[in-house]
């Protein structure tokens, strides 16, 4: 009879939502943890378009704590007995920190672009289609990036191969993208209605939703360009 308590502990539905709980508080704190020097500079920057290209460096750090944070959410455990987020985290970080900055550098530089733009549009002197078609494109890049940021945080390509499978993935699995659309539009939502400062503080329960609306990317990716 003792056996059997002991072998069913941390299998139930209360210790299965204890051990989500816990992974995403922990993934949380450490995600903050290791984007805390850009993000510090962030709130030191005024709203100037002047400092965009000085907030894009400062969200350098974000890029391989998003990836760690995904591959830690990727391989969390469900039994409270087994739970090592933080180790996860730590080793995702630790294999994934220059992948992810491959992506997540150019990304981040062309969206600065973008944007740039687009607060200076008034002195461009072009037509007014060409400001929806940057906004257009804007976003593209970052449903790109999404995708980007789940495969480079889950699987070991070169970042060539990542960036052609995330824009490959951007149409084949148009439910995986309106779901990172969704997302993008509740954490625009939550910053311009609410505070800056809350998709940060979601960022675990966000990406876990990144996670979940990417199944079909992630199935795909495993059974047809892994060996």
């Amino acid at each position: 009879m003792s056996t059997a308590r002991t072998s069913g502990f941390g299998a139930g539905p209360l210790s299965r939502a204890s051990a989500l709980i816990h992974t995403l508080l922990t993934v949380e704190a450490l995600l903050l943890l290791a984007a805390s020097p850009g993000l510090t500079g962030l709130l030191l920057l005024g709203p100037d378009p002047a400092n965009l290209p000085l907030a894009a460096l400062c969200l350098l750090p974000l890029g391989p704590a998003l990836s760690a944070a995904l591959y830690a959410l990727h391989h969390r455990s469900s039994d409270l007995t087994e739970l090592h987020p933080a180790r996860a985290y730590l080793r995702g970080w630790r294999l994934n920190a220059i992948p992810a900055l491959k992506l997540w550098t150019p990304l981040l530089a062309w969206l600065t672009v973008i944007a740039f733009t687009l607060t200076h549009f008034s002195v461009t002197g072009l037509p007014g289609w060409w400001a929806l078609l940057l906004g257009a494109i804007g976003t593209g890049s970052l449903l790109w990036g999404a995708h980007a940021l789940v495969l480079t945080s889950l699987f070991a390509f070169r970042s060539r191969d990542t960036a052609r499978l995330a824009a490959h993935f951007l149409f084949r699995h148009g439910r995986a993208t309106l779901a990172a659309a969704s997302l993008l539009v509740l954490t625009a939502a939550s910053a311009g209605l609410l505070t800056e400062a809350l998709p940060a503080l979601l960022a675990a329960p966000l990406l876990l939703s990144l996670l979940h609306g990417s199944r079909a990317v992630i199935g795909e990716t495993r059974k047809d360009f892994t060996a």
